[in-house]
């Protein structure tokens, strides 16, 4: 299969986009439609983002993403993929230079074995869960993993069972810790029966765990819904939150769409992390506006839309 050249400018992929010059035809057989942009952040699509354009091997989507510029991906399910296909996923984007971000740690903690229950059998599944994890990490060159510690335990004081999370996360984190894998505790917004709701509630329970390996994923979108206030919250967590990722509320899809200031928040997440020298992966967790190859395009315009920011 070859590969295209692509030109540098930004500029020509935002007029592909507006043009729908990029969207005709088959991508592997497209010329110089299709601009490599320069992100000042590293943003990192998912598998099923880019199908329409690139099509459904989710190889050719990793070459698609970098290709359009983005220097980074993520997979929620990819412990659920042959370890054959991890393995050439991983050697894929390390030949091109992309990072690999998050994948769902699986049964890390859901409704069916809560964390929070402090049961045994729950923490023995999440802990086989951790062990696993750090083998499909090798095979894909993983530094994180999600981890979600499941529904409330109703019947249990609120204290005893943030003891029984912290005590499940700490035996977690005694497992990934050795292999430089990070699980970043996601709360979230989908249900009021989800036990980790709020930043500060899980900036507390990573300080308790006290570990490098266990710290926050602040996804902006939850956070919008359970807490508002984002850009302060993110200052307040800022010590405990390794990843960040992405999603305009209402509608969970592409920047702009949305109330969320994205250009704004961007550019205070780049500018705090530049003078610290740290660096963020922004998972793009959301769906797109608009269908098939030209919201695909749009989504991209979006991300230059939100990303022109000075410092």
């Amino acid at each position: 299969m070859q590969r295209r050249n692509f030109v540098k400018s930004s500029v020509g992929l935002a007029g592909a986009a507006i043009s729908g010059e990029a969207v005709a035809g088959n991508w592997h057989s497209q010329p110089t439609t299709l601009a490599k942009n320069n992100f000042k952040l590293k943003y990192a699509p998912h598998i099923g983002m880019f199908e329409n354009s690139a099509g459904k091997d989710p190889i050719d989507q990793i070459k698609y993403m970098a290709d359009v510029g983005f220097t980074a991906m993520e997979d929620n399910g990819m412990m659920g993929r042959d370890p054959a296909l991890q393995e050439k996923m991983g050697k894929e984007m390390e030949r091109l230079g992309m990072t690999m971000g998050v994948f769902v740690l699986d049964k890390g903690g859901n409704s069916q074995n809560s964390l929070a229950a402090g049961k045994p059998e729950y923490v023995d599944i999440f802990l086989n869960g951790c062990r696993r994890a750090v083998e499909t990490a090798k095979r894909v060159n993983a530094k994180w993993t999600t981890v979600v510690p499941g529904d409330f335990e109703r019947n249990l004081p609120i204290g005893i069972q943030t003891g029984h999370v912290i005590d499940a996360l700490r035996r977690g984190a005694d497992i990934l810790a050795p292999a430089g894998i990070v699980m970043v505790l996601e709360p979230l917004s989908d249900t009021p029966n989800l036990f980790l709701r709020t930043s500060d509630q899980t900036y507390e329970i990573c300080r308790a765990v006290n570990s490098p390996s266990c710290k926050i994923l602040f996804d902006i979108y939850h956070m919008q819904k359970n807490e508002g206030h984002i850009i302060p919250h993110i200052n307040w967590a800022w010590n405990e939150i390794a990843y960040f990722q992405i999603g305009d509320n209402p509608g969970r899809n592409e920047p702009t769409t949305g109330e969320i200031n994205y250009k704004n928040v961007f550019k205070h997440i780049h500018k705090k992390a530049k003078a610290e020298n740290k660096e963020f992966v922004f998972g793009m967790e959301h769906g797109k506006s608009q269908p098939g190859k030209e919201g695909e395009m749009a989504l991209i315009k979006a991300y230059l839309e939100s990303d022109s920011f000075t410092v």
